[in-house]
């Protein structure tokens, strides 16, 4: 690790402000399994559901019509979803910015993953966008290729593995888990230069 980041630039890590957990959540679900660019066109047809600069506060998505999340571009588990982080928002199994504050980050990964499409992966990345200093998504895919590229090994380190390794970067395992996501970017292969054509 001290080579890694002898050799990349300094930590860019910044913290994600002016974004309640709510709204963090609903735009993880929108993200799951779809290209960022897909996944911002769904959150911008949301958006366009409600009068306000945002997408619909928790209120106003429970109080869409019925199939209004499907015409936008959701899947029927993610609406699911959506619902349920409005509701569970609402009813406080989603903390707000100032309870997270008073929370520890297992408190919080437990409350988060009480709600329907929520696992630890998702809960992890939340608690890194909101400056949490010691978190790593250690079944992230593209930490593990990270690992794997610095430590070398031909097969991906198990989520498991990777934990347990991670336990020497405490209490800074977000800085560590930000040099892993960028040595397997610098590790991924990169498309051949097309030549020019001769005219």
């Amino acid at each position: 690790m001290g080579q890694l980041v002898r050799e990349l630039p300094p930590c860019g890590f910044k913290r994600a402000r002016g974004m309640s957990p709510y709204q963090s959540l609903v735009r993880a679900v929108a993200h799951q399994q779809l290209h960022a660019g897909a996944a911002e066109r769904i959150l911008g047809r949301l958006t366009a559901l409600t009068p306000g600069p945002l997408f619909p506060s928790p209120e106003e998505l429970l109080a869409l019509p019925e199939g209004a999340l499907r015409a936008v571009g959701f899947s029927t588990a993610k609406a699911l979803a959506l619902r349920d982080i409005a509701a569970k928002t609402l009813e406080g199994v989603v903390p707000s910015l100032r309870q997270l504050a008073r929370l520890d980050d297992e408190t919080i990964i437990q409350h988060l993953t009480a709600v329907r499409g929520v696992g630890r992966w998702t809960a992890e990345i939340l608690l890194i966008r909101l400056g949490r200093a010691d978190v790593l998504p250690s079944d992230d895919f593209g930490l593990r290729s990270g690992f794997r590229a610095t430590y070398g090994g031909k097969l991906l380190p198990t989520p498991l593995k990777l934990r347990a390794f991670g336990e020497r970067w405490r209490p800074y395992r977000t800085v560590a888990s930000w040099y892993l996501w960028r040595a397997a970017d610098r590790a991924r292969p990169r498309p051949a230069a097309k030549s020019r054509a001769k005219s």
